[in-house]
C-alpha cells in the first residue's frame, strides 16, 4: 500500500494507525515516527526507517530488499532503522 497515492495528505498518527489495524510492517523516510512510537507510545505492527539519503534508487532498493528478505520476523513489531552500512531493530515490548 502507497499511502501518498491512496489518502494523500493524512498525519502521520492517522498512516500509523492504518499500519497498525491491517498489521502491516511501516516503511518510511520520515522520523517523526520514532517521536510517535518512542515518546508518545503510539502502537505498530513495525516501523523500518529509511536512512538512505544520498544512497542512489538502485542501491537503496537492494539494501531494503536484503533487509525485509532476512529480517522480515525480527522487523515485525520492531523499530528498526536502515542505513547504508547497518540495520538495527529493537523490538517493541507490548503489542498494545
Amino acid at each position: 500500500m502507497y499511502v501518498a497515492e491512496l489518502a494523500p495528505g493524512i498525519g502521520d498518527e492517522e498512516v500509523l494507525a492504518i499500519a497498525q489495524d491491517q498489521s502491516r510492517l511501516l516503511l518510511t523516510c520520515d522520523k517523526d515516527f520514532g517521536e510517535l512510537v518512542y515518546r508518545q507510545q503510539k502502537a505498530t505492527s513495525g516501523v523500518l526507517l529509511l536512512r538512505l539519503a544520498g544512497v542512489d534508487a538502485s542501491t537503496s532498493s537492494v539494501l531494503v530488499a536484503e533487509a525485509l528478505s532476512l529480517h522480515e520476523q525480527s522487523l515485525l513489531w520492531a523499530f528498526s532503522v536502515l542505513t547504508e552500512d547497518t540495520l538495527r531493530i529493537r523490538p517493541r515490548t507490548g503489542r498494545a
